[in-house]
């Protein structure tokens, strides 16, 4: 069995290879900018007001975060090399990292904040290029239970906007600007279809703009204010390189905090995956590396430029799924979109000046759907009472931090802003648990061999001797061993000879799991993912049955599931085998 089935098919219009027409790119690029740029400027704007810093300084960091937000966006959508998702991911300012900054800010200044930025960028990269040895960390489980928690943490958030209305503003003014925009968008989400899908978000913010505007709460001077060309004053903070006590102490919460972004950053990387494709696919850990490697990229430079890390939106993944539209043009305009915001004032204040009760009944929906998400993930994983019990209580924990009901008397000044929000706390704990699950669970035994026809022996006899040891039936351990055999093959056959000339290697782990066995085959990379092959098994077949079939075949009769995770350097097959009569 696969964790997926092909049958199953999404309401998918355009998948990520599909080309759009331009115009409809670029309008629906324009949408995910509408809901994506006030946070963008929000970002820079609360921290540098709130460590009292300059006028020139602040509208170099907008700009700056803009720009940034808009490169790395585009590198998302087209994937250089290793670097991007090849997904749409819209990237912004990251408000996990407003608390240290404004405390950087105030302890030593623009220099400070920026170096340490770029030093804990670092450690983004480092993550990414090893995330196949903390696969036992950075899980699917891990992942699903912070995006059950984004929409907790930016609750607040949201609510407070549904009444962020100029004061003298008639008192209906609020709900009924935020009722018309929430109707109009879930009518059109659940009658829609073909087009009238599309144009849905879309159509219930103008609707709840056109509301507000009757009600005097759409304030367009700011509109009129801005500029249509201009040019941030040159405010470059430089880089302070005097490593003092100051950096010292706070580069363990920006190490942190990076750590805090990539579990986020993992999470939306599964997820919009899982919303791009008609037919479900198994997850390729290579395009989160990839996400991962971009989202270091906009942290490198956002501290070259002296302004706020960025971060993954997951925003751009339930707009994905309201839509349909998962084409990679799409974010490509929506970087270029960012980008040209931030040299054409009049444009972003535009987006900006959208009413408070407009944009709350907006992410009301968005955030409907992330948590849907998060629990689909969930879903999809093994999730025996062990688990449940992890996912459950890291969720609550979440919860209880988030709204301070845990001891807050505790936890005060910048240690609050961390362990205040939910999504950390919960990530964080899902971490710790699996790590003890991983410290004090029964020991692995492990065997290494070259990836070679000659290793069978090798292969079957320690998986024979595992089964004596655990004293197994006979009819399981036969299982077992055919696994490690046609495992063996498929690894041989699916990865090649090295393009250098080594030799490839195999770790194989195999443990026990209650009456069950679950061995992990870990070798060289390979192009095409065990698990969508054997997804299409069941599609009629033409010529005959390939050498290769044969053996997926056999795989898919003898174990209980297979799951292959596929990174840059490493591939990572875990097949659970029981027995006939479990």
């Amino acid at each position: 069995m696969t964790s997926h089935n092909a049958d199953v098919r999404r309401d998918v219009r355009y998948e990520p290879d599909d080309k759009p027409s331009h115009p409809l790119s670029l309008a629906l690029g324009l949408q995910y900018a509408m809901v994506a740029v006030p946070s963008i400027v929000l970002g820079p704007t609360i921290m540098i007001t709130a460590a009292g810093g300059g006028d020139a300084y602040l509208s170099w960091a907008v700009c700056w975060a803009l720009a940034i937000s808009g490169i790395t966006t585009a590198i998302q959508a087209v994937r250089i090399g290793r670097v991007g998702a090849g997904y749409v991911l819209l990237m912004g300012s990251s408000s996990a990292f407003l608390a240290i900054c404004v405390t950087a800010l105030q302890q030593g200044g623009p220099g400070l904040l920026a170096t340490l930025i770029i030093i804990s960028s670092l450690f983004q990269f480092a993550l990414a290029a090893r995330l196949s040895v903390l696969r036992r960390v950075f899980t699917p489980m891990v992942a699903g239970t912070v995006l059950m928690l984004i929409p907790v943490s930016l609750s607040s958030l949201v609510l407070d906007n549904l009444s962020a209305v100029p004061a003298g503003a008639p008192a209906a003014a609020a709900p009924v600007t935020a009722g018309v925009t929430l109707l109009v968008i879930v009518v059109i989400a659940l009658c829609g279809a073909g087009m009238w899908r599309l144009w849905g978000p879309v159509a219930g913010m103008v609707a709840g703009g056109v509301t507000g505007g009757l009600f005097g709460i759409y304030d367009t001077a700011g509109i009129l204010e801005a500029d249509w060309i201009g040019l941030p004053p040159l405010a470059y903070p430089g880089l302070d390189l005097g490593f003092g006590p100051a950096f010292w102490a706070l580069l363990p919460a920006f190490v942190l905090v990076t750590l805090v972004g990539a579990m986020d950053t993992l999470g939306d990387g599964i997820a919009v995956q899982r919303v791009s494709w008609r037919r479900p696919r198994a997850i390729d850990f290579r395009s989160i590396q990839g996400a991962m490697f971009a989202d270091g990229v906009g942290n490198l430079l956002s501290g070259l430029a002296g302004t706020v890390p960025n971060t993954t939106y997951a925003s751009s993944i339930s707009i994905v799924e309201l839509t349909g539209v998962a084409a990679r043009a799409v974010g490509v305009c929506v970087g270029l979109l960012f980008a040209v915001m931030a040299f054409v004032p009049k444009f972003a204040a535009v987006l900006v000046a959208i009413p408070g009760p407009v944009v709350a009944a907006y992410f009301v929906v968005i955030l409907a759907l992330l948590f849907m998400f998060g629990l689909k993930i969930l879903q999809n994983e093994t999730l025996d009472y062990r688990n449940s019990l992890v996912v459950g209580l890291a969720f609550w924990i979440g919860i209880a931090f988030e709204l301070d009901w845990i001891f807050p008397e505790y936890f005060q000044g910048a240690l609050s802003e961390l362990i205040g929000n939910g999504m950390t706390v919960g990530g964080l704990t899902v971490i710790a648990l699996t790590l003890f699950r991983e410290l004090t669970g029964p020991r692995r035994q492990r065997l290494r061999v070259a990836l070679t026809v000659d290793a069978y022996p090798k292969v079957d006899a320690y998986l024979a001797g595992l089964g004596a040891r655990k004293r197994w039936n006979d009819e399981l351990v036969e299982r077992i061993r055919a696994v490690g055999e046609e495992a063996l093959l498929l690894l041989i056959e699916k990865g090649g000879d090295r393009a250098d000339g080594g030799e490839r290697r195999l770790l194989l782990i195999a443990r026990a799991e209650g009456d069950a066995a679950v061995l992990e085959f870990i070798a060289a990379t390979g192009a095409v993912n065990l698990e969508d092959q054997m997804a299409v098994l069941g599609q009629p077949v033409t010529g005959g049955l390939m050498e290769q079939e044969v053996s997926l075949r056999l795989l898919q009769h003898y174990a209980s599931s297979v799951r292959h995770y596929q990174y840059h350097d490493t591939d990572v097959v875990v097949v659970r085998v029981e027995s006939a009569q479990a």
